[in-house]
């Protein structure tokens, strides 16, 4: 389930950002500002897997959400897409709220 939850977070991350950028959303447009986030994510979820981590942890969250990053504006770079600083600064704050945060929140609910 979380595997989903965060390739949809992160697909939402990218629509927000070619609106908020370019005022209208296509397919295209929208694909080339998300694979290289999605490819992150799912590096993420494979090291995940492999350490044998349990997805629904907040620490996992972290993990996703910093290969979701790092792996993305990787990608971005070789692929000539751009990492400007405020772009940077941008994706960790929004990545990291999309991809942490509910994992926060359900622990929280799972305490109560």
């Amino acid at each position: 389930m979380w595997l989903v939850v965060d390739l949809l977070l992160v697909g939402v991350f990218a629509v927000v950002g070619r609106l908020s950028h370019y005022g209208t959303l296509t397919v295209g447009g929208w694909w080339t500002t998300a694979w290289p986030f999605l490819a992150g994510t799912l590096a993420a979820w494979a090291v995940l897997m492999a350490a044998g981590r349990e997805p629904a942890a907040v620490s996992s969250g972290v993990v996703v959400w910093l290969g979701a990053l790092v792996g993305g504006m990787a990608l971005r770079q070789v692929d000539s897409q751009g990492t400007a600083t405020p772009f940077v600064v941008v994706a960790t704050l929004v990545l990291g709220a999309l991809l942490v945060l509910p994992r926060v929140g359900a622990r929280l609910s799972a305490r109560a």
